[in-house]
């Protein structure tokens, strides 16, 4: 499998996605500002990675959230994970969120998220008049106990 990146104009001095070491399954992502970004306690913001990929067809690239910052900042991301399909060409963006309780800085070159790629399955859908039975059937949140 091979995941082609392209760095946009304005991201050339950026590093292209990369594993940190041997065993990680996810390739750090670089904030592509052009300032120091503020990010108060539950703001939102879209920041840029500078990179667009593509991908084959049957996987998908999930972005998640790093876990230091969430830890030790209170940052995740508001869609976690976000979904670039493979025939998006676009940009790749986090978008983020403080969820901690000071402002959190975020400037050019900063690893914000990381982007996990994985295999995925494409069904056929076929719409039926009933599903088959199981013993939980309808029941939903909470209905198998704490």
């Amino acid at each position: 499998m091979e995941l082609r990146v392209k760095r946009l104009d304005n991201a050339k001095d950026l590093p292209i996605p990369k594993f940190m070491t041997k065993g990680s399954c996810g390739m750090d992502l670089y904030a592509n500002v052009n300032e120091t970004l503020i990010l108060n306690p539950l703001d939102i913001k879209l920041i840029p990675t500078g990179i667009a990929i593509s991908l084959p067809e049957g996987y998908e690239a999930q972005i998640r959230p790093r876990s230091g910052l969430a830890y030790k900042n209170g940052i995740a991301l508001v869609n976690s994970p976000g979904t670039i399909d493979s025939d998006y060409r676009g940009e790749i963006c986090a978008i983020m969120i403080n969820l901690g309780k000071d402002p959190f800085e975020v400037n050019r070159g900063d690893r914000i998220a990381q982007m996990v790629i994985n295999k995925v399955e494409i069904p056929r859908i076929v719409e039926v008049e009933n599903l088959d039975c199981t013993v939980r059937g309808e029941d939903g949140f909470g209905s198998t106990g704490l």
